[in-house]
């Protein structure tokens, strides 16, 4: 009877629902960089007197990132393109609609491109802001049914598992092909402190000068490409005038309850004058190149280098003299990515990574994953630091309300104090085979000072744990400090009995090549 029930709905499935065709779309481009504004003129004259260099700020508390991108589609005048993994329906994904909204009705032309696996317009937002004649939204890679039911979504995968689990995860924000955004934040309240629920930390970095060239056509190369499909070729429903006026109506409510929020005055008390996108002052210059893996790389059936930015990270760390640090919430390096890193520290190098204890991951899949190389690379001599939980703390700076927790999510490397990379990228074999992502490189010893300080605070005794090998037992250990004084765990420590028991079950199934 399931047998039935279940082919049943695969047949209806396939039967009604059909993605329309990939060419059934305008094709459009970046428009050129502005030239006519008070912010280009700044930004020119910034770029002019570091020929070739592009300029960074690194976005490291949540609150400025948040307000970061506010203050530039506030400024834009030409055109706002912006590519997420995630566009959430809640409180800081609204406040973003609110101002996208706004650039619109000034003439600005505004395109938003989201991933389709966690897409949610229950209440037809995005849905009434693709109506707009200055908007339009494209779903990449889509499910055949909007808003599909548990039920559905599950068929869906089952019939077309190849297609669906390949995702887009880039990030970018780019404003007038003048000044960019780019980094490992998606927009959604746990990525800003928003929230009650896990916080994440995250870096991004504010970009000006030649890499944000390089953003915009990587922008429209998956823009124009066959796994983007407009929006209004997906939807069913009409009444979309109606629609744009209720939205106007629901984001006006929702901002101004923002606006009215302890975390709205918490943010204003900690950045009247804060180093936000739109405010002058210093910048980190240095050569800078965009890389991001062609949307190609979801239909190859192997793996192809040429499509992915891995060979130009590997590059990168191999390059390496003296240092790496590498910072990365889900850590699953594979025998390859194992052995390498071993290999690298037992040349002489100090390599250090920070990812997610098995208390602060939002990911057990992944932790699973990971636990069958930890030991493996902590022998081998790479120093290994695991995120607390810390559950309410908050940033520095900051005086926002307790939350469930913190999780990292943030996904760097520095070589040798000077080359950098941020950017959406995991060390863990979904980022590298399944997924397509982005991020910048960069020479410049300023930007990763700044990036390195981030990660010692992080790998403070207060904030994680060391993972080491015992001396006697050669068994796991985690040193940390607990209230200031030294404290050593035997087990995974502040993991409840459940998260240790869905590893234990997830490490029996077949599924690395999935994490």
């Amino acid at each position: 009877m399931v047998v039935l029930a279940f082919t049943i709905i695969c047949h209806f499935l396939q039967a009604c629902s059909t993605l329309p065709a990939p060419e059934d779309k305008e094709q459009t481009h970046h428009l050129p960089p502005a030239t006519d504004t008070a912010s280009a003129r700044y930004t020119h004259a910034e770029v002019d007197k570091h020929q070739h260099q592009s300029g960074f700020r690194l976005l490291t508390l949540s609150t400025n990132a948040l307000l970061s991108r506010v203050a530039l589609a506030d400024h834009a005048m030409h055109s706002i393109d912006l590519q997420y993994y995630i566009f959430a329906n809640d409180m800081t994904g609204h406040l973003m609609l609110q101002h996208l909204l706004a650039a619109a009705d000034r003439g600005v032309r505004v395109r938003i491109l989201i991933d389709d696996n966690n897409f949610d317009d229950k209440d037809h937002l995005f849905e009434a802001l693709d109506s707009h004649p200055n908007i339009e939204i494209r779903l990449f890679n889509p499910f055949q049914t909007r808003n599909p039911s548990l039920v559905s979504r599950f068929t869906q995968f089952m019939l077309e598992w190849r297609r669906l689990n390949r995702r887009m995860h880039n990030k970018s924000f780019i404003v007038d092909n003048e000044v960019a955004i780019v980094g490992g934040r998606n927009i959604g309240d746990p990525y800003f402190d928003a929230g009650s629920d896990t916080h994440f930390r995250d870096l991004d970095v504010v970009a000006i000068g030649p890499v944000v060239q390089q953003a915009s056509e990587a922008f429209d190369g998956y823009w124009n490409c066959d796994a983007a499909y407009p929006l209004n070729k997906l939807k069913k429903t009409d009444g979309s005038d109606q629609k744009l006026v209720a939205a106007r109506q629901l984001l006006q409510q929702d901002v101004r309850a923002f606006a009215q929020s302890d975390y709205a005055q918490s943010v204003l008390d900690e950045l009247p004058d804060g180093p936000t996108a739109d405010k002058r002052g210093a910048w980190f210059w240095g050569d800078a190149e965009l890389v991001a893996d062609q949307p190609e790389k979801i239909e190859a059936k192997h793996d192809e280098p040429a499509l992915r930015i891995g060979p130009r990270l590997k590059a990168m760390i191999d390059s390496a003299q003296h240092e790496i640090l590498a910072t990365t919430p889900y850590f699953v390096p594979g025998d390859a990515g194992t052995k390498h890193l071993v290999s690298l520290a037992q040349s002489g190098i100090t390599v250090k990574i920070l990812t997610n204890s098995l208390a602060s991951t939002d990911e057990t899949a992944a932790h699973a994953g990971y636990v069958h190389y930890r030991k493996a690379i902590v022998s081998g001599g790479v120093e290994l630091y695991e995120l607390k939980p810390s559950s309410g703390q908050s940033q520095p700076s900051t005086s926002l309300g307790q939350s469930s927790g913190i999780s990292l999510h943030a996904k760097t490397i520095v070589v040798d104090s000077r080359q950098v990379f941020i950017g959406s990228l995991n060390m863990d074999q979904r980022s590298k085979l399944l997924n397509t992502e982005m991020g910048v490189i960069v020479d410049s010893p300023g930007l990763a000072k700044a990036i390195s300080d981030f990660f010692q605070t992080a790998t403070q005794p207060s904030n994680a744990y060391r993972v080491e090998i015992a001396p006697t037992s050669h068994q796991l250990i985690w040193e940390a400090d607990d209230e200031g004084k030294p404290v050593t765990y035997q087990d995974d420590p502040g993991a409840t009995t459940k998260r240790r028991a869905e590893v234990t079950l997830l490490r029996m199934l077949p599924i690395e090549g999935l994490l």
